[in-house]
């Protein structure tokens, strides 16, 4: 109670006694408590006012921050913001101390926090206050004794180094060698991780000079953590450097990281692999990079090599036009013809995703010869995803030969997806079935499909039904209400009398999805009689589902069938015995702008324009 009377005030001013309570909060027992005290801090500055939160609100809060983590991540956040309630940028330095504080702590994602903050208000500061304020906590930060204020130095040197004179950019310098060959390999993680961002806001030459040595010894680095890393930066050291310099300064030390001893390095190799072909340039991909990637697609690992297969059609495609292709047939392609029989299922998943893509790089002729085998090798493959991949990215051939050279081989593949054990697999496919039936057109799909997209409708699992309602109102959309007419409705409709009631209610689902699509003539003539009947159907949730289906296609019948027709169904079903179906009756009776509205309207039309004006303006 002692701190709420300073906070009040000798004066006795009761209006800042709530946020004497809420500082009291900050020191209860309850985490609770103490986490929404902390989330309504900016209130409490607001009431407090800019002088008293610098002289009273930080102080109290920097002395306090020795709490639960999330308490302490929700400060470091909250402090980030707090620019304009401690004075503007003028007094912006104030935040520092209680943040310095955070960014010392030892659960990692509080430091993050508060890093994020501290990068956030140093853009604020003044380039004077930036090196009177913000650069000697850098200093202090990059000194501390724990590893856990090193590793938060790391990250904030880049956003102070542009701004400050150039003695104290050089001291920035040495601090960063400094803490690029700490003793403990965490901070020289947190270093190797901001080594790309801090080499971007130095001078070419001390590029040159300090960040290729640094480069060269992360990636040469006792841990593997810290060598990948070392690859990331690669990037963006690569595109600092004039295109002469790379083969002497930067080549070495990345031929060394895609020969890596551990696969994890060899990994980060394949996985940046695409923004390493962009930042080295064409030549040195021709000559250095093309060996590195087949090595990347043979090796040991099949975590490197599923990296480097995802990488295959991007590759590819930034080759030099000029050697493009003789680089692909003779280098890469004899890799992927590999890949397509490799024992790691992930491997052969991630590229069936992309190989597809190669057809449009290579054109029709070498599509056939070359890589129409593989697609069909691969739409065998035992492993579903990879089939699923390579179906997905149909498009891609489409547009090159045509998917009918393929049709005799997907046909078997969609078959076994659409039946396959696992319903997510099932799930999957049916997505795709409105992209594949454009493609291989209505024929093909009538007399080959369309029996599997009917057979979804009444699948064990609810998400595959509703997937397949969701396909046929697609389906539609593409082949027009005419086919719908002779193909989908009576058959739909005649799962109305199916003995069981989950695909009498997909009959329901389905109407509510085609009504639009279809048209008038279609819902009123074929569909709203079998609603109707469905009416009397023994399964109360049959019975609130007709309800809720008159309400769906009441917008799309005529005013004639909504009167004579859906408004006595309706009547009926509020006098139901179920308490559900009456309310779902009443729902669909009187809801805005649905069923009851229409035919409301239709009866007061006699009464005159202006009436009906009226009764339009005042409805709710």
């Amino acid at each position: 109670m002692q701190h709420k009377s300073k906070m009040a005030g000798a004066d006795g001013d009761d209006s800042l006694y709530p946020i004497a309570v809420l500082i009291d909060e900050l020191r209860n027992e309850d985490v609770q408590l103490r986490l929404n005290s902390i989330k309504k801090l900016s209130t409490i500055a607001l009431a407090l006012g800019v002088e008293r939160t610098r002289t009273e609100l930080l102080p109290f809060l920097t002395d306090t921050i020795y709490d639960e983590d999330e308490v302490l991540l929700a400060l470091a956040e909250q402090l980030g913001n707090f620019t304009m309630l401690v004075g503007g940028p003028e007094y912006v330095h104030c935040l520092l101390p209680p943040l310095e504080s955070l960014a010392t702590v030892e659960e990692t994602v509080v430091r993050d926090k508060a890093v994020e903050s501290l990068r956030k208000i140093s853009q604020e500061h003044s380039p004077v206050d930036l090196e009177v304020h913000f650069e000697p906590l850098v200093k202090r930060l990059a000194s501390g004794d724990w590893f856990t204020s090193r590793t938060s130095a790391c990250g904030l040197f880049s956003v102070c180094y542009p701004r400050v004179s150039s003695t104290v950019k050089a001291e920035i310098r040495q601090h960063f060698r400094t803490l690029c060959s700490d003793d403990t390999p965490m901070v020289r993680r947190a270093a190797a991780s901001k080594l790309g961002e801090f080499a971007k806001v130095l001078e070419l030459d001390y590029v040159k000079s300090d960040i290729i040595s640094l480069f060269t010894a992360l990636a040469s680095d006792e841990q593997d953590s810290v060598r990948l890393l070392a690859v990331e930066a690669c990037v963006s050291i690569a595109t600092l450097l004039p295109q002469e310099d790379l083969e002497t300064l930067v080549m070495p030390t990345l031929r060394q990281a895609a020969e890596d001893k551990s696969w994890r390095v060899r990994y980060m190799v394949a996985d940046k692999f695409s923004e390493l072909q962009k930042a080295v340039g064409p030549e040195i991909t021709k000559n250095d990079l093309v060996p590195a990637f087949q090595n990347l697609l043979k090796d040991c690992e099949a975590e490197v090599r599923a990296a480097a297969a995802n990488k295959v059609k991007e590759f590819c495609e930034n080759l030099p036009e000029d050697s493009r292709e003789t680089i692909i047939m003779t280098h890469i392609l004899p890799c992927v013809k590999e890949l397509v029989s490799d024992t790691n299922q992930h491997v052969k998943s991630a590229l069936a995703s992309v190989i597809m893509g190669l057809s449009t790089i290579l054109g029709k002729d070498n599509t056939v010869e070359h890589l129409l085998p593989l697609f069909l090798a691969q739409l065998k493959d035992e492993c579903p995803e990879v089939r699923l991949n390579i179906i997905s990215n149909l498009d891609c051939v489409n547009e090159v030969i045509g998917i009918r050279q393929l049709s005799q081989s997907l046909l078997p593949a969609i078959v076994e997806l659409a039946e396959d054990a696992k319903w997510r697999v099932r799930l999957a496919i049916i997505e795709y079935m409105p992209l594949l039936a454009g493609q291989l057109g209505v024929e093909f799909f009538d007399e080959k499909l369309n029996t599997l997209c009917m057979a979804w409708l009444i699948d064990h699992v609810y998400a595959i039904r509703e997937a397949a309602t969701c396909n046929l109102m697609k389906l539609v959309e593409k082949f027009g209400a005419e086919w719908a007419q002779n193909t989908i409705v009576p058959k739909v409709l005649g799962m109305a009398n199916d003995p069981n009631y989950l695909h009498r209610m997909t009959t329901l689902f389905c109407i509510n999805a085609l009504s639009e699509v279809c048209g008038q003539d279609i819902t009123t003539k074929q569909m709203l009689p079998v609603v109707l009947k469905m009416s009397n159907d023994q399964v109360a949730n049959v019975r609130f589902n007709v309800a809720k289906s008159l309400q769906k296609i009441g917008p799309v019948l005529d005013s004639n069938a909504l009167q004579t027709e859906v408004k006595p169904v309706l009547e009926k079903l509020d006098t139901d015995t179920d308490m559900d179906v009456k309310y779902f009756a009443q729902e669909a009776i009187s809801g805005k702008y649905t069923t009851l509205s229409i035919f409301f309207l239709y009866e007061v039309a006699s009464l005159g324009p202006l009436h009906l004006v009226i009764l339009i303006h005042f409805s709710p």
